[in-house]
């Protein structure tokens, strides 16, 4: 499974080809939006930011999978966010707005899972790859 450190540098090249394409590339992947994610570090309580695909959009929020590329562990913006759900997001390097996080409960992840696994086949290759239930998490704008 991904180690800490690649998936440091997967999200730095991702960065340095939004910046070095001037915002041209890298808003976009296999036909998902891709946000910037920013949580309160659980241990540090410093800002932490990843960039992640959102493959469903349900109203307002946008949806994001916590797979971790198939990993046995939750990845730690995931964990960042169950302990504190107060999250902001940034669409095409625009302005970071308000959200809270709400990890999708069981009725709300059997509605939706089929429909990212279905469209998107590398998450149901993740969960293949797991024993844990890969959580899904709606990003929706605070009041």
């Amino acid at each position: 499974m991904p180690s800490d450190f690649l998936l440091k540098t997967m999200n730095a090249a991702h960065r340095l080809l939004i910046s070095a394409s001037g915002g041209r590339l890298g808003h976009d992947a296999m036909g998902m939006p891709v946000l910037e994610l920013t949580t309160v570090g659980r241990k540090t309580g410093q800002a932490r930011s990843v960039m992640l695909t959102a493959p469903l959009r349900e109203g307002d929020a946008y949806v994001v999978v916590a797979s971790r590329g198939g990993d046995d562990t939750h990845p730690a913006w995931f964990l960042n966010l169950r302990d504190q759900p107060d999250v902001e997001v940034a669409l095409k390097g625009g302005a970071r707005q308000p959200m809270r996080a709400r990890i999708a409960d069981p009725a709300t992840r059997a509605e939706m899972w089929p429909k990212i696994a279905g469209k998107y086949r590398n998450y149901a290759g993740y969960q293949r790859r797991t024993e844990r239930e890969i959580p899904l998490v709606l990003l929706e704008p605070r009041a």
